[in-house]
C-alpha cells in the first residue's frame, strides 16, 4: 500500500469522525450560549446551570441521530475491513 493511499484512508477516518461528532458538539455549543446569554442578563452566576440543559440536549441528538451515525459508522468500518487485506501486503 502506497503512501498516498494511507493518508487518504487517515483522511476519510478523520472526516468520519468530524462528521459524527459535528452535531454534538454543534448543539453544545448552541445551548450553552444560549445559556450564557440567559445568564449574562439575569446576572446568575450558577455554574452547573449550563451542564442539565447541554447534557440533555446532547443526549435528545444523540437519540435522534444514533441511527443515521450506526449505518454511516457501520459502512466505514466495512469498508476499511474489505481493504485491510491490501494494507498488510
Amino acid at each position: 500500500m502506497s503512501d498516498t493511499s494511507i493518508i487518504v484512508l487517515v483522511q476519510e477516518t478523520l472526516w468520519v469522525f468530524m462528521l459524527l461528532s459535528a452535531p454534538v458538539l454543534g448543539v453544545s455549543i448552541v445551548v450553552g450560549l444560549i445559556i450564557s446569554i440567559l445568564q449574562a442578563t439575569t446576572s446568575i452566576q450558577e455554574q452547573t446551570l449550563t451542564f442539565v440543559p447541554k447534557m440533555i440536549a446532547m443526549l435528545a441528538v444523540i437519540y435522534m441521530l444514533a441511527s443515521w451515525m450506526l449505518n454511516y459508522t457501520s459502512a466505514f468500518t466495512v469498508r476499511l475491513f474489505s481493504i485491510l487485506p491490501s494494507i498488510a501486503r
